[in-house]
């Protein structure tokens, strides 16, 4: 009988044979990395058309920005450096070991596994499989079931770029993606849900598998009473509002000095009037990628009002939050929420945003360290001081000092979450060290002072105090 699990095995079996025989070397990756290049070319229509019928409703300009201008980019990136990723380094050998030499060397893993998420669908199932591949690893990608269009697509582009045995895409259901996450794997990159995270983890401990969980959380936005407020807000909406919000390192709540809720409140309405003039019929604002997505951020509105947060609708017209039409949630602010409300809770992934009041820098950080680890944390002031002191006293994955997201653009920059919003990272470098096993190699000489260090060991005590000596100095 043919199932997930056994269908499975059979790649992953293939795809161990295949690299058995030998992996791929520097210019059989950059080669790999073109294909895939062309071939998102190739399929640049269908993956718009296909990512805008997912979410019923996305703006081609947004998959261009925030999916494929990044995978190109990133592809561009890895085959420029690969040389120098991939080249040896020597380190220096400890006294008592000279005249031995030593050095590291990045290893590929094997098979990797790459479980992608539907809310960027494209950029953040083959974005791994970039960093992946340009470590020199074959690759096993199963794109996420809630946006399968998107998936149908993506298979395509992957029969179309490489051998079967070198990168292959499954598809199919939550049946799928468990027997995926029970593949004895060299390496597993899932992103997605703490929820589904837990579970991926689960099932990868069982055979031992290293894992690279993105995760994401409660981004907060903090900004500091002295940095201009629309400047601010302009940058944190922007970042709010891309994807409808559906974007794991969207600004999740924003800490506003106290007595500026009026003002806040007033530019939002401003700033959201020019980027979105209209919601319905708009294709620039993003819909929920689902009903059951569009009902959760609903009811997350109804549990905050019925507990007392004021609710503020901030998109243009007399759409409301209740509208159905098309799954549209418009911007809407919460003012006076509690950690009693839902809203604040979990992560939103949507286009709503608590408004938190603080009174003192110390009170804001207070109130971000007394949560779980975020992905991003966001932090709006010009005062070098008070800047330091942020990235001293918070700990988050990431980092953005006046602006929101783009400090995951950064290919010199490695991006990964912290405790509940992920383990691991990726990106550049880091990507391809995390696809990779930094293997030490030792090479002693002829002659070795390693000679005297075995027994008789009352022969050599005077040895073993000489050289306790020097290291305790």
């Amino acid at each position: 009988m043919n199932t997930p699990t056994t269908s499975l095995q059979a790649q992953l079996d293939t795809m161990r044979a295949a690299f058995a025989r030998g992996a791929p070397d520097r210019r059989q990756r950059q080669r790999a990395l073109l294909g895939l290049a062309r071939a998102l070319r190739t399929h640049q229509e269908a993956l718009l058309q296909a990512v805008d019928a997912d979410f019923g409703g996305r703006a081609h300009a947004e998959t261009l920005l925030l999916e494929l201008f990044p995978l190109h980019d990133q592809i561009r990136h890895a085959r420029r450096h690969l040389r120098g990723w991939m080249r040896r380094r020597r380190v220096r050998s400890p006294w008592f070991l000279l005249p031995a030499k030593a050095f590291y060397e990045y290893q590929p893993l094997g098979v990797a596994g790459i479980i992608g998420a539907w809310n960027y669908p494209i950029l953040l199932t083959l974005g791994p499989a970039i960093d992946a591949i340009a470590a020199g690893n074959h690759v096993m990608i199963k794109p996420s079931e809630l946006a399968p269009r998107t998936a149908t697509v993506i298979a395509r582009i992957v029969d179309d770029a490489f051998a079967p045995e070198q990168v292959a895409c499954v598809n199919g259901g939550a049946d799928v993606a468990a027997a995926f996450s029970d593949l004895r794997l060299d390496h597993l990159f899932f992103t997605g849900s703490t929820r589904v995270g837990h579970l991926v983890m689960q099932a990868a401990a069982r055979n031992l598998t290293p894992v690279t969980l993105e995760l994401g959380g409660k981004s907060p936005a903090i900004i500091h009473d002295s940095f201009d407020l629309e400047r601010a807000l302009a940058r944190i909406l922007t970042a709010k509002l891309m994807n409808a919000g559906q974007t794991c390192v969207a600004p999740d709540y924003v800490l506003l000095p106290a007595g500026r809720e009026a003002e806040f409140e007033a530019l939002a309405r401003r700033i959201v009037a020019a980027m979105y003039p209209g919601l319905a019929g708009n294709a620039d604002y993003t819909h929920i990628v689902n009903d059951a997505h569009h009902a959760r951020l609903l009811a997350l509105v109804d549990d905050a009002r019925a507990q007392g947060a004021r609710v503020v609708d901030i998109g243009p017209g007399e759409e409301g939050v209740s509208s159905a039409q098309g799954r549209i949630v418009p911007p809407t602010l919460l003012f006076g929420t509690t950690d009693a409300m839902q809203v604040m809770q979990e992560e939103i992934f949507g286009p709503l945003l608590p408004v938190v009041s603080y009174r003192t820098l110390d009170e804001a950080i207070a109130y971000v360290n007394d949560r779980p680890r975020p992905l991003a944390l966001y932090y709006f002031d010009d005062h070098r001081g008070r800047q330091d002191e942020v990235l001293a006293r918070t700990r988050s994955g990431g980092v953005t000092l006046n602006d929101c997201l783009y400090h995951l653009a950064q290919h010199n920059l490695p991006f990964g979450g912290v405790g509940p919003s992920g383990m691991g990272q990726y990106h550049g470098f880091d990507g391809f060290v995390t696809f990779s096993k930094k293997r030490p190699v030792m090479v002693q000489r002829r002659l070795a002072a390693t000679a005297l260090l075995r027994a008789p060991w009352a022969q050599r005590q005077w040895l073993l105090n000489v050289m306790l000596r020097i290291a305790s100095r």
